[in-house]
């Protein structure tokens, strides 16, 4: 998203975390900016029961966590490792002044905010009208666009595990395997070795 040499200029640092990491907690106040050098790290909040829900999982060059930043509000959700990742963290002060002196990451910014916004309103929709193939097919077609899931011979490979599409989707994980058992009879995925192809 930002090229890492400029939020390095600003004072950007590199971190680890190893997976189940937590990076930050729900309820505490925001104090950087992070983007992903590599790995996966979800947002995710839990019920009285424990269950899991996922509010977003991001990726390499993807940014997180930036809507309380702005606001100086409290996390609404946990941020936590899905596998070993580095991370690049900006305090809040400095990326504030890079915003201000570049105006065309200003720009990116908006636009990465208001594409996150745009998915939270028509999953929303969805989750809340829908039938579960329905859901899952919806979940997966913004994945292929806003992922970047790559695609080879066998068409686009989704990068979800039952259990995050599950969670994104607010189905249970044995109404998720026979949602997409029942899109691979219509045509709509295909399973080769396990992995769901669109």
């Amino acid at each position: 998203m930002i090229a890492v040499e400029l939020l390095e200029k600003y004072g950007a640092v590199k971190k680890s975390f190893q997976k189940n990491d937590i990076i930050f907690e729900e309820g505490s106040l925001p104090t950087h900016y992070y983007q992903i050098i590599s790995g996966e790290i979800k947002m995710c909040n839990y019920n009285d029961d424990g269950r899991e829900f996922i509010q977003g999982i991001f990726y390499k060059e993807q940014s997180f966590g930036e809507p309380p930043l702005f606001l100086n509000q409290k996390y609404p959700a946990n941020s936590i490792a899905v596998e070993d990742s580095q991370i690049l963290l900006l305090s809040k002060s400095s990326f504030i002044k890079l915003l201000e002196e570049n105006p065309a990451i200003s720009i990116k910014i908006i636009e990465n905010l208001a594409q996150r916004l745009y998915y939270k309103s028509v999953m929303a929709a969805e989750i809340s009208t829908h039938e579960p193939e329905h859901r899952v097919l919806k979940l997966i077609d913004h994945g292929i666009a806003y992922f970047n899931f790559q695609k080879d011979k066998n068409g686009y490979l989704i990068n979800f595990t039952r259990q995050q599409i599950g969670d994104l989707t607010g189905l249970r994980v044995e109404t998720v395997i026979r949602a997409i058992k029942a899109l691979e009879k219509k045509g709509e995925l295909k399973i080769i070795n396990r992995k769901v192809y669109r």
